[in-house]
């Protein structure tokens, strides 16, 4: 079972094996991360927030336990119907496509854990940020949480494996034509697997240069959850607070 080329994006994160090697993500890294970025934004007290590329929700239910009015959209038929158990009457899930602007503004559009960059059209990563401006109200803020590309290629690990749940994942990893990759290969119940994961290796420089296309104006970036300083060289992580 071979990845589709330009929606790799849909097909592997549709399935249960992504859940599956993924499952030990930090919690409570996020959930830090969520306290200390709305303490900083100062949202306003049950105000609104859009999570783009929501996955399975875990980012926007803790939100929504700390008071907000969370809408999380995604592309995963399967992630939102997972995330949907969770609804509630000021936290709802939706199939929505993060390229176009959703029908309502918000007080923060979050994207949140690199969930940027997937797009084989560099005018869709562009629409993605002109869509967070046209979500944002009069005072919002807009945050796109993406990996530090730097960092990244200085500590690629370029072939290694995971075994969880009796699967054993071998995973390689390179740049190719501008987008960090990883190759996914795995074998259960018989069958074969091959996954792809692709990533635009986007600097700082080009957001900068996405962010004033698209006529937002980038106030803070930080590298890491705890929103210390970044710095190109050390910082894990490229968090940039615009509106």
């Amino acid at each position: 079972m071979a990845a589709e080329t330009t929606t790799w994006y849909k097909s592997w994160f549709d399935t249960r094996f992504y859940h599956i090697l993924y499952r030990d993500r930090d919690a409570t890294e996020a959930q830090v991360f969520m306290d200390n970025l709305t303490q900083y934004l100062n949202l306003p007290e049950g105000g609104s927030i859009l999570d783009l590329a929501c996955g399975k929700g875990r980012h926007s239910r803790y939100l929504n336990k700390l008071g907000y009015d969370v809408t999380g959209i995604d592309l995963s038929v399967n992630s939102i119907a997972h995330a949907k158990q969770f609804e509630n009457h000021r936290l709802k899930f939706e199939l929505h496509d993060m390229c176009r602007p959703y029908p309502k503004q918000f007080d923060a559009v979050f994207n949140l854990f690199t969930s940027f960059g997937y797009f084989d059209r560099d005018e869709d990563n562009l629409n993605t940020i002109k869509a967070v401006k046209a979500d944002l109200n009069a005072t919002g803020f807009g945050v796109i949480d993406f990996m530090n590309t730097d960092f990244v290629l200085a500590n690629l690990v370029p072939e290694d494996t995971k075994t969880v749940d009796g699967i054993t994942f071998n995973l390689k990893r390179f740049l190719r034509d501008g987008y960090i990759i990883k190759t996914i290969d795995f074998e259960t119940n018989g069958q074969a697997y091959s996954f792809e994961e692709r990533v635009k290796a986007f600097t700082l420089a080009d957001f900068e240069m996405m962010f004033e296309a698209a006529g937002v104006y980038l106030l803070d970036v930080f590298g890491d959850y705890k929103l210390r300083k970044f710095d190109a060289e050390t910082s894990e992580r490229l968090v940039m607070i615009f509106k």
